[in-house]
């Protein structure tokens, strides 16, 4: 499947300043398949050490960091000579091996010339911090999430149709209804298998949502394990127990994560390291309120108030059991929560393009979905399921920041009206 992060990667080989690279992303996401057929395709040979099954090469750089007699040891181990110019080594599921961790930073001060790359899933809360250090500026990091949109559209071979959806956004000019609609389809069934590659796989392979199902659950499964692995039971029971509540959280009328839908009488104190271990290891994204909607927005973050969503649309479909029918169905509903998992669709799209998910309410009477920050300049963004979309609250903000234009992302055709900028749900990822 093809990925933009691959661009971000061969201008990091080429890097005069490259420095040792670790992919990160939550579990199941490609990052182990990118970073090898990146390899296979830019370098002569490709040395993968699987830290968790490799026993001798963690044990070896327990007690030894030095770069060369651990490239000396790889040799040897692997009966393949490293050359510096020619070889990717590849540490994958790093996690397992904290002293590799550190041994980047020495990579990067003693042996620049070496191309180190590394995956791991959970390092945000997989490491201790106690014994071992992060190797902070040292090395490049890169997170890969789930496949957006238009590389969904790429890997159903729709190549065409992404770049007609780009012109169309650029030029605010509406689509022709046949492929609109055609897009809004697809968009549909993305709401359903989402952005995980086994799925995407599935589908494509079976043309059946309820096989895609099984995946995720696999999927979701391997959530819970590592919930177990990599924190302490009661912690564990918590994360657990914040992970599950999403769905409700999300139904409510206002979204804003309560402490006591998890759990009658729950606070931060209780919850907080639960959901910190669950944003840090991508399985859930995080969007706080903006308490002004100024320039520069990361400065003005209420960072006690905020939404959760999951990271994967497909999996929140699974994980909710909404009916499929109520998401492929052509006519218009009053769902609610189909609202709310669109909203955490655009979630799921501006996280991918690395942007800061905030949102903005006005003292209970108006709430905007998301606030970015683009060109120097603060858009505020509406989010509707359906095609009909009138809310006063985008005029609220406009008005009272002066916003020179803001968007309204629904399943209407593109167009630019009232400073306000319509993009179709299915163009999101052009934002």
């Amino acid at each position: 499947m093809k990925r933009k992060i691959v661009n971000s990667l061969v201008e990091w080989k080429n890097s005069e300043e490259r420095k040792p690279l670790i992919l990160n992303g939550a579990r199941q996401v490609g990052k182990t398949y990118i970073l090898e057929e990146f390899g296979k395709e830019h370098f002569e040979n490709v040395i993968y050490l699987n830290m968790e099954i490799e026993g001798d090469v963690r044990n070896f750089i327990e007690k030894e960091l030095s770069p060369r007699k651990i490239i000396q040891f790889i040799e040897s181990t692997k009966r393949q000579e490293i050359i510096s110019e020619k070889t990717l080594i590849f540490f994958d599921e790093i996690q397992a091996s904290e002293r590799t961790l550190t041994a980047l930073k020495y990579f990067c001060e003693q042996t620049p010339e070496y191309y180190i790359a590394a995956a791991g899933s959970l390092l945000g809360v997989a490491i201790n911090r106690e014994k071992y250090s992060f190797p902070v500026g040292k090395v490049n990091e890169f997170y890969l999430y789930p496949l957006d949109f238009e590389e969904f559209l790429w890997a159903l071979g729709y190549d065409k149709l992404t770049e007609e959806i780009k012109n169309h956004y650029v030029n605010n000019e509406a689509m022709p209804e046949v492929l609109h609609n055609v897009a809004l389809e697809l968009y549909q069934k993305y709401f359903i298998i989402g952005g995980m590659p086994a799925a995407v796989k599935t589908f494509i392979k079976t043309d059946s949502f309820l096989k895609v199902q099984v995946i995720q659950n696999d999927i979701l499964n391997e959530y819970i394990a590592d919930m177990a692995k990599y924190a302490n039971t009661a912690t564990s029971v918590k994360i657990r127990a914040c992970y599950d509540s999403i769905p409700a959280q999300l139904a409510k009328e206002n979204a804003k994560f309560q402490y006591k839908v998890v759990q009658r009488g729950g606070t931060a104190t209780i919850f907080g390291e639960a959901i910190e271990w669950l944003n840090l290891a991508n399985i859930t994204l995080k969007c706080q309120r903006l308490e002004h909607g100024v320039i520069p927005i990361n400065a003005y973050m209420d960072l006690i108030n905020f939404k959760l969503y999951m990271g994967d649309i497909g999996i929140l479909t699974l994980r909710s059991e909404i009916p499929l029918q109520t998401i492929l169905s052509p006519i218009e509903t009053d769902n609610t929560f189909l609202g709310a998992m669109t909203e955490n669709y655009v979630a799921q799209c501006f996280r991918s393009k690395n942007y800061r998910l905030a949102y903005w309410q006005s003292e209970g009477k108006a709430e905007v979905d998301f606030v970015l920050q683009l060109d120097g300049k603060v858009v505020p963004v509406e989010v509707k399921k359906g095609r009909r979309n009138r809310a006063k609250s985008l005029g609220v903000f406009m008005e009272k920041y002066n916003s020179e234009y803001a968007i309204r992302i629904s399943k209407k055709n593109f167009g630019f009206e009232n400073n306000i900028k319509s993009v179709p749900l299915y163009a999101v990822f052009c934002i």
